[in-house]
């Protein structure tokens, strides 16, 4: 099973045929209506090739899948000539080797990291002194949560710190295309979108994917800030978006509304658990994924502890002592 997808909402199976995953989901009913999010998994692809998208963008997926990285990590080449490349990858030396070789006539001035996850930032150290470009990103690994004195997990590319740091709303321009930057946290404490104004693009990272979920984990991960990025790419007027894995968004309003609803749906699954008497998350699991295999419930309980402090947030829920899997909840006096 993903951990990236809600237990309960997917029968996961994989299939290798020694060329490629295969991934069959099948989605059941959410908190009793149909809540399914109209993911979208097949798609053409070739590892180490480079793919001609649209007349600015071309990607080069890494052969790296797994349940975290579905078929593999999409790096993408942004332009002709002066190019930009969004999440170099892994230290997959097959990966680095194409992304060489694919750009040998052309000069990268630009490499862009969405969030330092070990499947996104740590080819760029070897790229940015092979290429002599610069890298780009939101800063270190959980720099949205550093200065707020939360010491963050130190399971994603702890040794990434980039040569430029860029906020929301930075343009960075190369030749022919403009691209901004969106700080999208809640993924991860740096998470940083990046909308292409010529083609009226964003390139979401793992913000929003169209084949599965994000997970979101504290403390680095923050399902309030994920909530607050989520209604962001609202307001914005792009219409398709390019996550690093799997295939492109295209009804993109409509796929985002639909992730609101699903992690609010959860949240009202946590308050009618309350109601009844059930204060801790782990007596919850067993009735909100009633259907999940028990291995799973160590993936649901994380899950359900990211709403449950989104809940502590928006002043529905207290806890007397600091926030854990292990505490005991119950419901806002009105």
């Amino acid at each position: 099973m993903c951990p990236l997808i809600e237990p309960t909402d997917c029968v996961l199976q994989l299939r290798c045929d020694c060329r490629k995953y295969q991934f069959l989901l099948s989605f059941k009913q959410r908190f009793g209506k149909d809540m399914s999010i109209p993911f979208t998994f097949e798609f053409d692809y070739e590892y180490g090739a480079p793919q001609e998208l649209t007349p600015l963008i071309r990607r080069i997926i890494a052969r790296n899948p797994s349940a975290f990285t579905f078929r593999g990590t999409g790096t993408y080449v942004i332009g002709h000539g002066n190019v930009a490349v969004i999440d170099p990858g892994p230290l997959l030396e097959e990966h680095i080797t194409r992304l060489k070789h694919s750009l040998t006539e052309e000069s990268v001035t630009h490499i862009l990291i969405t969030h330092t996850h070990m499947d996104h930032s740590p080819a760029a150290q070897p790229l940015k002194e092979y290429w002599q470009a610069k890298t780009y990103g939101f800063g270190p690994h959980g720099a949205g949560k550093l200065e707020e004195g939360v010491q963050v997990e130190e399971g994603g590319d702890m040794d990434f710190v980039p040569d430029v740091t860029i906020g929301h709303g930075d343009l960075i321009e190369g030749d022919g295309w403009t691209i901004e930057a969106l700080y999208t946290p809640g993924h991860t404490s740096n998470h940083i979108c990046y909308a292409l104004r010529e083609e009226n693009s964003i390139f979401t990272g793992d913000h929003v994917m169209g084949w599965s979920t994000s997970i979101i984990a504290p403390p680095d991960g923050d399902m309030t800030q994920y909530m607050q990025s989520l209604e962001l790419l609202l307001d914005r007027d792009e219409e398709i978006y390019w996550p690093t894995h799997g295939t492109c968004i295209k009804d993109v309003k409509n796929f985002v509304r639909s992730f609101i609803e699903h992690r609010l749906a959860r949240e009202e699954q946590i308050i009618d658990c309350l109601k009844k008497g059930y204060s801790e998350i782990t007596k919850m699991v067993p009735i909100m994924y009633v259907d999940t295999d028990k291995k799973l419930y160590g993936a649901a309980a994380r899950s359900v502890f990211s709403a449950m402090i989104r809940l502590i947030d928006t002043g529905r829920v207290v806890c007397e002592d600091q926030p854990s899997l292990d505490s005991t909840y119950k419901l806002a006096t009105p």
